[in-house]
C-alpha cells in the first residue's frame, strides 16, 4: 500500500481526532492561516457530546479507539512539553496505557518463539494476564530454582505490535513532512526529528532484552542505595518478546490510603524518591524516565521498588554538570554563574549578551526566594528556565526536556506523600555532595585524569592520523593538479539527472509556445 496507505491512516486517525473533539479543544485561538481554517472544520464536525469532557478525557477517548500505537505516541508527546506545549503535555500525561489482554495462548507461542523452549520447561506454571499495556502484557508465574519454587513477572510482547506500530510511524513521518513544509511556525519543533527520536526510542521498547539490560544497570548502580531497588532480572527466560523478572509483593505508591493504613512513613517515602531520582540523574547519569506512580511499589520495609523500564533517559557528564550548577545557582542566587553555565555547555548562542541572559534568569529566580521552602517547585523552576531559553535561541535538547517531564512526575508524587513537602532540603543532601565531588577539588582532579587519558588516547592514534593526514595532502595535491574528478556511476547518476532536467526544461518550453500560440489567436 505505501504511502498511499500511510495517508489513508493519517485521513481516518485525523477523522477520529476530529469526531471526539480532540481537534476542537486545541488552543485554536494561537492558529493562523490553514491551521486556524482547520481548528474551525474540526469545531464543526466534533460530536456534540465531547463538548462535556475535558481535553485529558478526549484525548482518551481518541486513543481508544486509534490503538496501541496512538497511546505509545501519545506517552511521547507526554515528555516533550517543548513540542506540544506544557498544558497539552500534562493533559497527555494523564492517558492511561491500559489495553485489553490478548489470549494466554498468543502469549505462549510468544514465549515459545522467542526462547526456543516449551512454556512447560520454563515455567512450572503460567497463570492468566494480570495487567496489559500498548506493547505488553503481564503474566504471574512460578519457577523452580535450587528446588525452591519462586514466583515470577513474565512481560510478553503484544502480537502484531511492531508491524502496526511502524505502519502508523510511516503516517506520522508523512504528518511531520507536511507540517515542515506547510506550517513555518513548526520547523523550529523539528517534527521530522522528533518523530525519527519515537521511532527510535520505540524499537528500543519493544526489545525486552533492552529492558532487561536497563534494569541490570540501574540495579548494579543503585546497590547499595538505601530505601531504593529494581527487580531481579532472570536472564535465561528473557528474549526480545518476554522479559522474565521478580514479582513484586508490595503496596502501589499511587495508593496513599493504602501506604497509610500499612504503617509508612510517607514522608520519609516523599524524601526517598526524590533523593533516589537526584542520585541516578547525576551520580549515575541514568534514570528512569517513566516514574509515575503506577510504575513505583513500596515494600514492607518500606522499600520502593521501581519497574517498567521500557523509557529510560540519559545525562552526560557535562549535562549534569550543567543541572547541578543551575540548581545551586539559584539556591544562592548567583544569577550570572547560571547564566554563564549556558554559554560554556554551548545551549545559548555566543551572539547573545552574557548579563541580558543573566537578567531574564533573574526573572525567574527571584520571585522564589520570597516563597517558603517548601512551596518552590523545582520541576516548575526548570520548566520556566526552558521557556526563557528559548527566546535565546536555545534548541530543544531531548535528554533535558525528559529530565524536566520526570521531574514534574517525580516531585508530583512526591507532595501527593507529603503537601508540605521541601524539595530543596531533601534535595541538598544529593545535589550539594555531587557539586563538592565533582565541582570541588577532588573534581578538578577527575578532570585531569580524564584529561591525560584523553592524550594517552590521542597519541596512540597519532600515527594512524598522521597516515590519514598524508593521504589527504595527497588527494589535495592530485584535485589541484587534474581537477575535481568523478568514479563513473557517479558521472552516470549525474549525467541522467541533466538530461531529465533538459527534458523537463524542453516540456515547459513547448508549453509556454502553446500557450503564446492560444494567446495571440485569441487576441486576433
Amino acid at each position: 500500500m505505501g504511502t498511499s496507505g500511510a495517508y489513508f491512516r493519517l485521513a481516518r486517525a485525523g477523522w477520529i481526532m476530529v469526531r471526539e473533539g480532540v481537534i476542537a479543544a486545541l488552543p485554536g485561538d494561537q492558529l493562523w492561516g490553514l491551521p486556524k481554517l482547520g481548528w474551525r472544520i474540526g469545531r464543526l464536525f466534533s460530536r456534540r457530546r465531547s463538548s462535556r469532557l475535558d481535553r485529558s478525557e478526549r484525548f482518551s477517548k481518541a486513543v481508544a479507539r486509534l490503538g496501541p500505537s496512538y497511546v505509545k505516541l501519545g506517552q511521547f508527546l507526554a515528555t516533550r512539553p517543548d513540542v506540544v506545549g506544557t498544558e497539552i503535555a500534562n493533559d497527555l500525561a494523564k492517558l492511561q496505557d491500559s489495553m485489553p489482554t490478548f489470549p494466554r495462548e498468543q502469549a505462549v507461542a510468544a514465549i515459545e518463539g522467542s526462547l526456543g523452549r516449551t512454556v512447560d520447561d520454563l515455567y512450572v506454571h503460567l497463570g492468566e494476564p494480570v495487567a496489559a499495556a500498548s506493547i505488553a502484557q503481564v503474566h504471574p508465574a512460578e519457577v523452580a530454582k535450587d528446588g525452591v519454587l519462586r514466583k515470577v513477572a513474565v512481560k510478553v510482547i503484544r502480537p502484531g505490535v511492531r508491524r502496526r506500530f511502524f505502519q502508523d510511524l510511516e503516517s506520522y513521518f508523512v504528518a511531520a513532512r507536511q507540517m515542515e513544509r506547510f506550517v513555518p511556525m513548526t520547523r523550529r519543533l523539528r517534527p521530522v526529528q522528533v518523530t525519527e527520536i519515537l521511532e527510535q526510542t520505540t524499537k528500543i521498547e519493544m526489545d525486552l532484552r533492552l529492558e532487561a539490560a536497563a534494569l541490570s544497570e540501574i540495579g548494579e548502580n543503585t546497590a547499595a542505595d538505601p530505601g531504593f531497588r529494581v527487580p531481579a532480572v532472570d536472564w535465561e527466560r528473557t528474549g526480545r518478546d518476554v522479559l522474565t523478572l521478580e514479582w513484586i509483593d508490595g503496596v502501589k505508591m499511587s495508593d496513599t490510603e493504602g501506604l497509610r493504613l500499612a504503617g509508612h512513613d510517607l514522608n520519609a517515602l516523599a524524601a526517598t524518591l526524590i533523593q533516589s531520582f537526584l542520585r541516578h540523574t547525576l551520580r549515575d547519569g541514568f534514570f528512569h524516565a517513566d516514574m509515575h506512580p503506577g510504575n513505583l511499589f513500596v515494600e514492607a520495609d518500606g522499600t520502593i521498588v521501581a519497574v517498567d523500564f521500557g523509557i529510560t533517559g540519559r545525562l552526560g557528564k557535562k549535562e549534569r554538570r550543567f543541572l547541578a550548577e543551575i540548581l545551586y545557582g539559584f539556591i544562592v542566587r548567583d544569577y550570572r554563574r547560571v547564566a554563564d553555565v549556558h554559554f560554556e555547555a554551548g545551549y545559548v548562542p555566543r551572539k547573545h549578551d552574557p548579563a541580558s541572559f543573566a537578567q531574564a534568569i533573574r526573572a525567574i529566580g527571584e520571585p522564589i526566594h520570597g516563597q517558603p521552602a517548601e512551596t518552590i517547585s523545582m520541576a516548575k523552576l526548570l520548566t520556566l528556565l526552558f521557556e526563557v531559553t528559548e527566546l535565546f535561541d536555545m534548541e530543544a535538547r531531548p535528554e533535558l526536556v525528559m529530565l524536566q517531564k520526570t521531574m514534574v512526575v517525580v516531585e508530583g508524587v512526591a507532595r501527593t506523600l507529603d503537601p508540605a513537602f521541601n524539595m530543596w532540603k531533601t534535595a541538598e543532601p544529593v545535589v550539594g555532595g555531587w557539586i563538592r565531588d565533582n565541582l570541588g577539588p577532588k573534581g578538578l582532579l577527575i578532570d585531569a585524569r580524564d584529561g591525560v587519558n584523553a592524550l594517552v588516547a590521542l597519541a596512540r592514534q597519532a600515527p594512524e592520523l598522521a597516515d590519514r593526514a598524508e593521504r589527504l595532502t595527497r588527494e589535495i595535491d592530485l584535485m589541484a593538479e587534474h581537477g575535481l574528478r568523478f568514479d563513473d556511476e557517479t558521472a552516470k547518476k549525474i549525467g541522467k539527472a541533466e538530461a531529465r532536467g533538459t527534458r523537463w526544461g524542453r516540456v515547459a518550453l513547448w508549453v509556454g509556445a502553446l500557450a503564446l500560440v492560444w494567446i495571440a489567436w485569441q487576441v486576433t
